[in-house]
């Protein structure tokens, strides 16, 4: 059996003519395209739905994050959407009620996943936060997955490198979607905890989420496939 494609290109643009550009070039080459705040705060359902037309299955990442029925019902209204995407998400600080009616919404009608620690956050940032100071980044990150699966969601959005713990307390079939990919001649830019697209696979990553790498390139068709190519 094929393995999926497992690289999910970010148009973090907020230019509609060239995200559906991108859309029409990267077609047939990634398994997915990632629209988030920048996008779709700038041009709503219309500008989703002249890239979510062109083909490529939509991960709509705008991490929502409030009261459980204000979440509810902003789920509801996203799946409105035609087509709607095929995985969407809360941030898991939201809590386990927050996330559970997030989750009943849904009726899976879409793949729902949780946030756990952003990739450009380091274990200081989070200490000044206030989490909690005697945990580190990827313990605060399991900690938070365990309260996505108990609230019975589909996975989690972690850095690669909090994968290993989260892969070794949860099962196999609990999604891992996975930014801060970065072939190692890319630089990180604003992203902490950073990983090359081959390694994060070897650590149990389903989804890489890939940005500037490929959006940022010539040929973005062609970079997608070298990076395609170089997890073989």
């Amino acid at each position: 059996m094929t393995r999926p494609n497992p690289i999910c290109v970010a148009l973090d643009t907020p230019d509609l003519s060239r995200a559906v550009a991108l859309s029409k070039q990267l077609l047939g080459h990634v398994g997915m395209l990632k629209i988030g705040m920048e996008f779709f705060y700038a041009h709503g359902a219309a500008g989703y739905e002249a890239v979510a037309i062109i083909g490529i299955p939509i991960f709509l990442d705008l991490k929502l994050h409030d009261i459980p029925n204000t979440v509810a019902q902003g789920i509801t209204s996203l799946l409105k959407l035609a087509p709607a995407p095929i995985i969407t998400n809360v941030h898991a600080t939201g809590g386990l009620d927050m996330m559970k009616a997030a989750r009943d919404v849904v009726k899976g009608n879409t793949k729902l996943i949780a946030v756990t620690i952003l990739t450009s956050l380091s274990n200081e940032d989070l200490w000044a936060a206030g989490f909690a100071g005697d945990k580190k980044t990827d313990e605060q990150a399991l900690a938070l997955a365990k309260l996505t699966h108990e609230a019975g969601l589909d996975g989690v959005v972690c850095s690669p490198l909090d994968l290993a713990k989260i892969r070794g307390a949860l099962p196999r079939k609990f999604l891992t979607v996975v930014p801060g990919i970065r072939p190692a001649t890319v630089a990180a830019h604003d992203q902490k905890r950073v990983a090359t697209p081959k390694s994060a696979i070897a650590a149990g990553a389903d989804i890489l989420v890939i940005g500037r790498a490929i959006t940022g390139a010539d040929e973005p068709a062609q970079a997608a496939q070298d990076i395609l190519q170089s997890l073989v």
